[in-house]
């Protein structure tokens, strides 16, 4: 079952959370001003499309999803393992989300208000949250944040809030499918040698398909996640060109979807 309803605002929501205070989902490509080739809902700021067109796609996205610009939390995301907590006081200007000083990939949060982001096109999005809604968390998952750990390190994170790991569920959300995602042995030599035979598909000489989907599963399920508890979208960036950036597919000239959670 898709676990991802597709609004009629044209984003992408986890409709199981609604009902136990958790609003969380992913933006799509359409319905905001940019131009191409980042047409037109482009919430990266990063990637040379002209900034105001960007301010006034998350300005609109913002209202979609009933917040203020002011409570959205963001990240200079580095693919690395790091993980901030933001139920203890800083300075909100390392987060604020035009210009993030905080280089991590992950959050975790049990304050209302807080509105946790992460910008993607190809990589792996992943949302977390305690069964009784009281924490959230987000993590940017490409191919080198996936192989440090960083959705074991934040299952550790919720554990340090003496939430066991059977008692959170995560989303694992639109990304490039493993069809479509060759990568070479520099890559793959990272990857555990117990996973090859389930996420690597050899090609050509010293090259493989890789399903980053699955690698974050298996990472997530040996953490002692129950399988029932990761539910994994279906979309594929590469592939639903329509709906969603890749950065393969438009050979780095394209947007960011945003990956966004938080407590109602």
């Amino acid at each position: 079952m898709e676990i991802l309803e597709l609004s009629k605002h044209q984003l992408l929501e986890v409709s199981p959370w609604k009902e136990s205070g958790v609003r969380a989902g992913f933006s799509t490509r359409k319905g905001g001003f940019s131009e191409p080739p980042f047409d037109s809902m482009n919430l990266g700021i990063h990637v040379h499309d002209q900034k105001e067109h960007v301010l006034k796609n998350r300005q609109r996205f913002s209202e979609l999803i009933d917040t203020n610009l002011d409570q959205w939390k963001s990240l200079n995301q580095v693919n690395s393992d790091q993980i901030v907590d933001l139920s203890e006081p800083y300075d909100d200007q390392q987060y604020i989300h035009h210009d993030p000083k905080e280089n991590a990939d992950g959050m975790i949060t049990n304050v209302k208000g807080d509105v946790l982001t992460a910008f993607y096109a190809d990589c792996v999005p992943l949302l977390f949250k305690s069964k009784n809604s009281k924490w959230i968390g987000v993590a940017h998952a490409g191919w080198k944040g996936t192989v440090q750990e960083i959705g074991p390190k934040m299952i550790q994170r919720f554990g340090e809030k003496g939430i066991k790991p059977a008692e959170m569920e995560v989303v694992i959300g639109p990304c490039i499918s493993k069809k479509n995602y060759e990568v070479d042995q520099r890559v793959v030599d990272h990857i555990p040698p117990k996973y090859h035979n389930e996420v690597l598909t050899p090609t050509t000489e010293g090259h493989y398909l890789l399903d980053l989907k699955r690698l974050n599963f298996l990472y997530l399920v040996d953490n002692d996640l129950n399988h029932d508890d990761i539910y994994i979208t279906n979309y594929c960036t590469y592939e639903d060109e329509e709906w969603l950036y890749s950065y393969r597919r438009d050979k780095g000239k394209t947007g960011r979807m945003m990956a966004f959670i938080y407590l109602t």
